[in-house]
């Protein structure tokens, strides 16, 4: 069961004894656990009612001594254990506790409800097994790349706030496929925009890349037009020693791959502002996008892909070197229209 399923269930007042959380995205495991502590314990007393353990650093019978204590001025107690991945590289002792458990879950107390969670299991243990029979298993995997534009416009919209096209997108190249930084992205987008607003360029600029969209155009028509001292002189403008550049890169990506499927609908016969809307851009934006592709040919836009890929990669610990260093090695290349033998970039990370 996805999370999302699961803490619509549990909102219907639908909460199982026994609940069996896995995955390494940890924004999903905390939100699952935050949903179910309270439905459980919304009309319980603080305190009295709950209890946190850590696999292996309890003994089993205090656990299992706490889930069955009865509730105290309240329906049901809320009980978790964390890392329960513990027990499968622990001794032989230790271990036993997820056979333990996995016997309680057969039979649990309906006055407690039982939260395990960790990023992997056995799914041949009796434990994952009883899990997914009952179908109380709710899988915390990450987001896939693909999804990352989705997840952004459905937690902005849930706000009240519009989303501009392209800027789902540009949010997901510039913070990445971190939920924990995406929500918080988000915050202070929705919190500069207020209810109502919208969400564009130009406000993932100012509040997450510190970078105007109209000088991210100005760096790319520079290296369209291989005119170095410009596309220097512009990544100098917007280069912020603080954040490594990384932002600049993601921006980058992003205004490269808009183009590329710019020119590929074009190519498909598309008019320029459906050629814009199928980019994901607003088609008042189709004659800038086509201005930019005749500078740019595809092969180049292509090879841009591949060093901002590299420079990516070297940013985040691959090159010994300066990280603006890194970004003026990549401008010079990106300035050049030869490909290295073979059809690859020439980017010495």
């Amino acid at each position: 069961m996805t999370p999302e399923e699961f803490c619509r269930q549990v909102e219907t007042g639908n909460v199982p004894p026994v609940v069996l959380v896995i995955g390494v995205e940890q924004y999903l495991q905390n939100k699952v656990l935050q949903t179910v502590r309270s439905n459980v314990l919304k009309d319980a007393v603080p305190g009295l009612n709950e209890d946190n353990f850590v696999a292996t650093e309890t003994a089993i019978d205090t656990i299992i001594t706490a889930v069955r204590t009865l509730p105290m001025l309240a329906r049901r107690r809320f009980v978790t254990i964390r890392q329960i991945e513990r027990w499968e590289s622990a001794a032989k002792g230790a271990a036993d506790a997820a056979d333990r458990i996995a016997q309680y879950a057969s039979n649990p107390v309906a006055s407690c409800v039982l939260v395990l969670s960790g990023t992997k299991i056995d799914g041949r243990k009796r434990l994952a097994t009883i899990a997914k029979k009952g179908n109380w298993w709710v899988s915390c995997d990450p987001i896939s790349r693909s999804g990352v534009s989705s997840f952004v416009t459905a937690r902005i919209s849930e706000r009240g706030i519009r989303v501009a096209p392209g800027a789902a997108e540009l949010i997901a190249e510039v913070v990445g496929t971190d939920l924990a930084a995406l929500v918080d992205a988000i915050e202070r987008l929705c919190l500069y925009v207020g209810i109502g607003g919208q969400i564009d360029e130009d406000t993932v600029g100012i509040c997450l890349v510190r970078i105007k969209t109209s000088t991210v155009w100005e760096l790319v028509g520079a290296i369209g037009q291989r005119d170095l001292g410009r596309a220097l002189a512009a990544l100098d403008s917007v280069y912020d020693p603080r954040d490594r550049g990384l932002p600049i890169v993601g921006t980058l990506a992003w205004s490269a791959r808009q183009l590329l499927r710019f020119e590929s609908s074009i190519r498909a016969g598309m008019s320029p502002p459906k050629a814009a809307q199928a980019a994901g851009a607003p088609p008042f934006r189709a004659n800038e996008l086509a201005d930019q592709c005749k500078k740019t040919s595809r092969a180049d836009l292509e090879r841009w892909l591949e060093v901002i890929a590299q420079v990516d990669l070297a940013l985040k610990g691959a090159s010994r070197r300066p990280p603006k260093a890194v970004l003026e090695h990549a401008i010079m290349s990106l300035c050049k229209s030869q490909r290295a033998p073979g059809g690859s970039a020439r980017y010495p990370a």
